[in-house]
């Protein structure tokens, strides 16, 4: 299945505070409320959302990294960290996401991108891979720029492409860690700074920003009945409150509705030796408002040359599921034409919404 984003609006979400927002479906990449999201803004310490999956994925989190002697005194949030102090990679993430350490931001940047300037390139190269249109990285940490920006649109697109990732995913729903002090008779202790995960019913990341010119920015994300939302509001007053309101606009409007079952018989051709059946491969689904249901459209076609489903929206694509081709019997294929009619019938009436 191949996710398509889609950024236009079908209800109007509550009013915030946030100078711009953005509040995303985590699994589709859908883009489901926006508020001047495409604005260029500052972003704060949310660009350590970009450090940090960029280190998970071109580093190995079990090496040792030995703190430069940069590092040391970073300006803003810290960990303290001292000059050769050694600490694994995983240790330092944390650091870097529960209670922003810019130190940690600039050992990590140093270790996996072997100098500021290498891993900067690497978080563009990242941003461009994700989509970012409208985004530009100067530093690992966040600290005012000119040249370091980004939108609520592109922001949420990162923390989604994040949030698939389990190291990631695990790091942001931590609430409390211990890691390592070398050369102390204790450990650092770390709280993690986003109070939505004490807040908000599910939540499960993803990081707090703050400068004085970029003012208070926040990634937040949580879970409900399988499904992923994560919002992403800049120079946003009640950050939290704002959060809270669209992630239960989101909850409320757009749930994810079910379409094509795994296994589901999806068309059938008759040929000499009785009917080509296929078959979905998994299951899809998609965060809808209610009256888009009835906008679902599918389209069984050829895509690299294989067959596959493409289900779209209002005659955009959502999605292609890749089928599996199965030869059978006239018997066989009515029989699974059945049982199908059968299962969509009941997950309608216990309140499933169509499978179709």
């Amino acid at each position: 299945m191949a996710p398509v984003s889609m950024a236009d609006d079908v209800l109007a979400p509550p009013a915030i505070s946030a100078q711009t927002a953005a509040l995303i479906d985590v699994k589709s990449g859908r883009i489901l409320a926006s508020k001047d999201g495409g604005k260029r803004m500052r972003i704060a310490s949310l660009t350590k959302i970009m450090t940090a999956i960029v280190a998970i994925e071109e580093g190995n989190i079990q090496d040792v990294v030995t703190t430069p002697p940069n590092a040391v005194g970073t300006e803003g949030s810290s960990i303290y960290l001292k000059n050769g102090e050694r600490m694994k990679l995983e240790d330092l993430l944390y650091g870097l996401m529960l209670r922003s350490g810019n130190d940690a931001a600039v050992a990590i940047a140093q270790h996996v991108g072997g100098s500021m300037e290498g891993f900067v390139k690497l978080m563009n190269e990242k941003a461009e891979y994700i989509g970012m249109q409208s985004t530009h990285f100067m530093n690992p940490h966040g600290l005012d720029n000119p040249d370091h920006y980004s939108t609520a649109e592109d922001m949420a697109k990162l923390t989604a492409y994040a949030l698939r990732n389990p190291e990631f995913q695990k790091i942001v729903s931590t609430q409390v860690k211990t890691i390592s002090w070398e050369g102390e008779s204790w450990a650092r202790k770390l709280l993690n700074k986003n109070k939505m995960l004490r807040l908000y019913e599910g939540a499960d990341g993803v990081k707090t920003g703050y400068t004085k010119l970029a003012r208070r920015c926040l990634a937040s994300s949580a879970t409900r009945n399988g499904q992923q939302l994560a919002i992403v509001t800049l120079n946003a007053p009640n950050d939290w409150d704002d959060s809270m309101k669209w992630m239960d606009f989101g909850f409320a409007s757009y749930p994810l509705t079910p379409i094509i079952r795994a296994n589901q018989s999806v068309k059938q051709e008759k040929n000499k030796d009785g009917v080509l059946a296929y078959y979905a491969r998994q299951p899809f689904a998609y965060p809808l408002a209610k009256d888009e249901q009835k906008r679902i459209h599918q389209e069984f076609t050829q895509f690299n040359g294989e067959p596959v489903l493409e289900i779209r929206l209002d005659g955009r694509t959502i999605g292609r599921l890749q089928l599996n081709a199965v030869q059978e019997t006239i018997a066989q294929a009515m029989m699974s034409r059945m049982a199908d009619e059968c299962k969509a019938f009941w997950s309608f009436m216990m309140g499933g919404g169509s499978a179709w």
